[in-house]
């Protein structure tokens, strides 16, 4: 999902978001200042680690969460810190978001000056989040309190832990807030609902798919605890595991990718034939994503839906002639189930995941007998091909599909499709 374009205007929300991570910004930095910096040898430390862990960063990749887990790490452990080398810390929580800050500031001036921009909001985001870290530790380990709840022994560690599981909720809620702005910035129809991004960034955040959130927050967590045992040289030797997590996770991505294009090359190929409408595949893959969304699908389940839309009519290549307009939806079922079979067995010689193939065989069965992923390629497509058909423009296609719901579309997959359709306008088959 692409962020709002930075040339136009933002949503209402980015700019809360960057406007509230302006604002502790420069109260922070502004009771630095006043205050003075407390153990600058510490802020050192961790102002330099988070300004490497973003000078090492790249653009984020697709499905990429967080593109500088070392910087975050090391933001989260400064949060998180308590004792250095068996001594009370004095620094508080307006420290911690000042020293962040400038890391962050320090790590955009060489990017800025070698063309490489910086996210910022991404930034904001890091921001609230470390300072709603530093605010939930640091008051109640200076006061003691969180001594008197978990004691000076081994129970000591749940309580970073459990301001860590907070953190990572509120982090989330702002990263769903953040992707649905640059959704609706991509239009209405492509506007999912907040409790499916939120579902999505939890799990991202859990670790499922190429998050790395967990590997972030248990780094800062075991850095801060070094930090209180062996002092300022823990970072350097608790981080490592990280930077190789961050490795796998853009070697996972890139295999995603390349997946992606995959699908997309094999969408063209019935275009380039003649078998398909041109755009046909990739206003499918778009409208059904968003009716996934709508019913929904978050994560792994989103990507085979929109790998699976794809590629739906890939079984058209082995017809001895195209179908006229590329409207299987109007052929005899049995027709449909064997150009469905047909493609199915092409796209698991691609090395495409089974799930993606699964769903491709599937989209001609009844939708009683379906998986959701293929009853709504199933429908969208209908749709599609119907719009093209001269059956009434959108709305004659989609009170078609309301007709056939008896049978051959899913009436809960049909109202997700008007509802997705109402928000965007209804468009014609051939729009964009």
């Amino acid at each position: 999902m692409r962020a709002p374009d930075a040339s136009g205007p933002l949503a209402p929300a980015v700019l809360a978001v960057r406007g509230a991570a302006l604002l502790l910004a420069l109260v922070a930095l502004a009771h630095t200042l006043v205050h003075g910096l407390a153990e600058p040898g510490l802020a050192l430390v961790f102002g330099l680690l988070v300004a490497a862990g973003e000078l090492i960063r790249r653009d984020a990749a697709a499905g990429e969460r967080e593109p500088a887990p070392l910087a975050a790490a090391g933001a989260l452990a400064y949060a998180l810190l308590g004792d250095s080398a068996g001594r009370p810390t004095t620094h508080g929580a307006l420290q911690v978001i000042a020293v962040v800050v400038v890391g962050q500031a320090l790590a955009a001036v060489p990017r800025g000056a070698c063309g490489r921009r910086t996210d910022a909001g991404r930034a904001a985001r890091r921001t609230l989040t470390v300072g709603f870290a530093a605010v939930c530790f640091q008051p109640l380990y200076h006061s003691g309190q969180a001594e008197r709840w978990f004691g000076d022994g081994p129970w000591f560690p749940l309580f970073p832990l459990t301001v860590l599981a907070l953190t990572a909720l509120c982090d989330a809620v702002l990263a769903a807030l953040l992707a649905r702005s640059a959704a609706r910035a991509e239009g209405p129809g492509a506007l999912p609902p907040y409790g499916s991004l939120l579902v999505d960034e939890v799990r991202a955040l859990a670790g499922t798919g190429t998050g790395t959130g967990t590997a972030i927050g248990l780094t800062g967590v075991v850095t801060a605890l070094g930090v209180a045992v062996a002092g300022p040289w823990a970072p350097a030797v608790l981080c490592g595991p990280l930077l190789l997590t961050q490795v796998s996770a853009r070697r996972y991505a890139a295999v995603r990718t390349t997946c992606r294009q995959t699908m997309a090359s094999l969408a063209r190929a019935t275009e380039i034939a003649g078998y398909t409408p041109p755009g046909h595949a990739r206003r499918v893959a778009a409208l059904a994503t968003a009716v996934g969304r709508e019913l929904g699908l978050t994560g792994p389940r989103l990507t085979v839906l929109e790998h699976a839309a794809l590629v739906h009519d890939i079984g058209q290549l082995s017809l001895v002639d195209p179908v006229a307009g590329g409207a299987t939806a109007l052929l005899p079922a049995a027709e449909q189930r064997r150009i469905a079979l047909l493609g199915g067995a092409v796209v698991r010689r691609t090395g495409a995941a089974p799930e993606v193939a699964a769903v491709v065989e599937r989209q001609a069965d009844p939708y009683r007998e379906q998986p959701l992923a293929a009853r709504i390629v199933r429908t969208v497509n209908a749709y599609d091909d119907l719009c093209g058909e001269g059956v009434g423009g959108p709305l004659g296609a989609l009170e078609h599909l309301r007709l056939g719901t008896g049978h051959d579309h899913q009436p809960q997959v049909v109202e997700a499709l008007g509802r997705v359709l109402a928000r965007g306008g209804l468009t014609p088959a051939g729009a964009g």
